[in-house]
């Protein structure tokens, strides 16, 4: 069977860093909300789209490519804690694949939840905001943040615990009303 025969067969290149521009920052939020560690989540990346590129994929529509670019980083991981002898429950990433679904739009992006992120931290009081800057923004420590805000590591602690799921329960509370992507 020729290319022209078989529909599964693409007519044109892999835009590879099309994709890479289109998909890398959501690729790397969805490794990390599988739980790997910030620099795991870097080199997953990489490596996902070096998979792609490798399996000759056809791109498709937004939908089906986004779907396909995460399960190789699924992929990826599972492989990742493989070879670190680390167990991770196919359950658990199951339901944590539902719950991203449920977050994301068509095209795999979080944009919904990242716009109620923005305006659920814009609605913080001064000092809790100021902390999620410190410590999310700039990569401050507690103890640098304790520092600066004078106030003890045990307390920055305490605030950043208590604004998370302030922010949680915002954000949840946006998406619950906005309208269906």
């Amino acid at each position: 069977m020729t290319a022209i025969e078989d529909p599964q067969v693409c007519q044109q290149p892999l835009d590879l860093a099309g994709l890479l521009h289109r998909h890398q920052a959501t690729v790397w939020r969805y490794l990390r909300f599988l739980g790997a560690e910030r620099a795991e989540a870097d080199d997953l990346v990489q490596e996902t789209f070096l998979a792609v590129a490798r399996a000759e994929f056809c791109q498709r529509d937004q939908h089906q490519t986004a779907g396909y670019i995460r399960t190789v980083a699924r992929r990826q991981l599972l492989v990742l804690r493989r070879k670190q002898n680390r167990q991770i429950s196919t359950v658990a990433l199951d339901a944590a694949d539902g719950v991203w679904a449920a977050a994301t739009r068509v095209d795999g992006s979080l944009a919904g939840y990242l716009d109620a992120l923005r305006e659920c931290v814009e609605q913080l009081k001064e000092r809790a905001r100021r902390v999620v800057d410190l410590h999310y923004r700039e990569g401050a420590s507690r103890e640098a943040i304790a520092a600066q805000l004078d106030m003890k590591p045990a307390g920055v602690k305490t605030l950043l615990r208590r604004t998370r799921e302030l922010l949680r329960e915002c954000v949840e509370r946006k998406a619950n009303s906005a309208t269906p992507r």
